[in-house]
């Protein structure tokens, strides 16, 4: 005997729940749609078009009626539907691969901190927000002093070791929705949301405090930790590199003062 193909048919229930499927997805590859009808409504001899409104059990799917869907047609629309399917989890691919090119193109590298151009980009909103609902908000730029005695006594990877665990200190102290970045080499900076100017010091000292409170350790060595710091106050009418230069001088004038009364 000959080969025979067996087609297994579709129930109307089955159909209609592909239907469903099928215009979850959108605005992905529509050519093929669009010509897989075209050629169904040419083969049907444009039998459907026009038709009046059909019974429950005999309503149109894609402009077929059930008497229309044919082993063959109910083979191309599986063909179809996987293909949907098979875009849906590309586009879900896609999506998270772009949320990790995103993560990483804000993060620092070494320390997980935000880096210097997230830091700019959010302060620019933060300056919207604070023109918007009058908001107090203050950037904290610290900078640690001596930090090159770090590499030489002990190495780069002590160094580096030291600046994760600023950074890892600084995310233990700031609140949720504060921010702690690292703009580059030593230097890192703390926004404080809902914090004015007199709040902002009180917490710049605090923080300060805390990163000198525990030397950084390595193996059976230790350094001590010392800090300068500066403030500026985030306002609409400052852009936000002006903001950082303004912390960042504060910073330098605040360690010459120390130091000359030392």
């Amino acid at each position: 005997m000959g080969q025979h193909t067996v087609h297994k048919m579709l129930t109307w229930q089955e159909i209609r729940g592909f239907g469903r499927m099928a215009l979850k997805v959108t605005g992905t590859r529509n050519q093929p749609f669009s010509e897989f009808r075209k050629r169904v409504f040419t083969e049907a001899g444009d039998k459907v078009v026009g038709r009046g409104p059909s019974r429950p059990d005999q309503a149109a799917f894609l402009g077929l009626s059930e008497a229309e869907l044919t082993p063959s047609v109910q083979g191309a629309i599986r063909t179809l539907l996987t293909e949907i399917d098979d875009l849906r989890h590309e586009v879900e691919r896609l999506k998270a691969q772009l949320l990790r090119i995103e993560i990483l193109a804000d993060q620092d590298p070494l320390t997980a901190a935000i880096n210097r151009r997230a830091l700019i980009r959010e302060l620019d909103r933060i300056r919207a927000i604070s023109h918007q609902y009058r908001s107090p908000a203050t950037l904290v730029y610290l900078d640690l002093d001596d930090f090159k005695d770090i590499n030489d006594r002990f190495g780069h990877m002590a160094g580096d070791q030291a600046l994760c665990a600023i950074a890892e200190r600084l995310r233990a102290e700031v609140a949720d929705n504060d921010l702690v970045a690292r703009v580059g080499g030593d230097e890192f900076a703390v926004v404080l949301t809902q914090a004015s100017l007199p709040v902002a010091e009180s917490r710049a000292r605090h923080l300060a405090r805390s990163l000198e409170a525990k030397p950084v350790e390595f193996g059976e060595w230790s350094a001590p930790l010392h800090v300068s710091w500066g403030l500026s106050e985030i306002r609409p009418d400052l852009e936000s590199e002006e903001i950082l230069a303004q912390a960042d001088a504060a910073m330098y004038a605040r360690r010459r003062e120390r130091r000359a009364g030392a």
